[in-house]
């Protein structure tokens, strides 16, 4: 069932997306060569700490997963496309990374992912990285009164699709409120005008994941929780709390 938000509850989640806000921007801050995985998640557990919130993350245990998720942050590195575990690997010159982090504060959740690139980049991770980007944009800017949620979809998807970049099956955005995952499912390829009809006070997780070498396949490595590409190829993910108003799209984790 989708629970509508008020206005006032709006202003509360977008108080709990700037923590999600300000944990990205630090972890990003803070990676660069030589840096541990196990050193950005500290980060992101320090931005909790300062603001009195807590993890959706740590503890996390989903019907795939084989044990519960051991952190408050998600680094996906390289190969990886979403639900990375940080350890003790020390990123190097040349990695793509996505970072994947959410916050509840005051009985409401927020969730955020960005992908860069340490060090000396490649021309071929920019511009994954910024059709990653470009594709959340699409998203969001679908999240309208009066559209559906295949809007979104089909808007995501083309621009994935017009790049030459794979979409992994099954795995999308969702709603978002007093819980991390909410009704509805918002899948990263659809038909336009199709599904839930958008209306104010829906709050959706709008997260494109793209695979670069252009195919869908994925596979869960052996923690049970990284999701890798079948090729081998990099990936990135982009994510953003948006809120559906009247007004327009509001982006309650802007950062």
């Amino acid at each position: 069932m989708v629970k509508l938000k008020t206005d006032t509850e709006i202003d509360a989640m977008y108080r709990t997306g700037q923590v999600v806000a300000d944990a990205l921007k630090a972890v990003r801050k803070t990676a660069g060569v030589g840096v541990s995985l196990l050193e950005l998640d500290e980060v992101a557990r320090e931005v909790l700490r300062g603001a009195g919130a807590t993890s959706p993350f740590l503890g996390y245990l989903p019907s795939f997963a084989p044990t519960p998720f051991p952190a408050v942050l998600c680094t996906s590195v390289n190969d990886a496309i979403v639900h990375g575990v940080p350890d003790g690997y020390r990123l190097r010159d040349g990695d793509l990374v996505s970072v994947d982090f959410g916050a509840e504060l005051g009985g409401w959740a927020g969730d955020s992912a960005v992908s860069f690139i340490v060090g000396t980049p490649r021309a071929d991770d920019v511009r994954l990285v910024e059709t990653a980007e470009r594709a959340l944009a699409a998203g969001i800017g679908a999240a309208v009164v009066g559209n559906r949620i295949g809007d979104i979809a089909h808007a995501i998807g083309t621009v994935c699709r017009a790049a030459g970049y794979g979409i992994p099956d099954g795995f999308g955005g969702h709603g978002i409120g007093r819980r991390m995952h909410e009704d509805p499912s918002v899948p990263n390829e659809g038909r336009p005008g199709r599904g839930m009809p958008l209306r104010h006070g829906m709050v959706l997780a709008i997260e494109p994941m793209l695979v670069g070498g252009g195919t869908d396949g994925f596979h869960a490595a052996s923690d049970g929780w990284t999701l890798r590409t079948d090729d081998r190829s990099r990936a990135a993910h982009a994510e953003h709390t948006v809120a559906v108003t009247t007004a327009g799209p509001r982006i309650l984790t802007a950062r």
